[in-house]
């Protein structure tokens, strides 16, 4: 992982609608008409937040008829976390 690629995970966990869609996707695959349900969003403007949160690979789709469905990527996640914790311990090598 790159620092591109975490600034641009940043960017996307750092909506507030998005951080929240990253919380209810952690119990599993979402519909996209389930997601929507639970905001006060146009279709238009979910696709727009999922876009940002599969661009970045933190959440994986799949089709289904006319309606997406949502996961998380957890080897994304695991990558992430190994990241973050690899400079937790290089910290005193600050190398950007």
């Amino acid at each position: 992982m790159t620092y591109d690629d975490y600034a641009e995970i940043c960017k996307a966990i750092g909506d507030p609608t998005r951080a929240c869609i990253f919380d209810m996707l952690k119990a599993g695959e979402m519909c996209a008409c389930k997601i929507l349900a639970a905001f006060n969003i146009t279709q238009p403007t979910l696709s727009y937040h999922m876009r940002m949160l599969t661009d970045c690979k933190l959440v994986s789709t799949k089709k289904d008829g006319k309606w997406n469905h949502y996961s998380l990527n957890w080897d994304t996640i695991s990558e992430l976390t190994g990241f973050l914790n690899r400079k937790r311990e290089q910290s005193a090598d600050i190398n950007c």
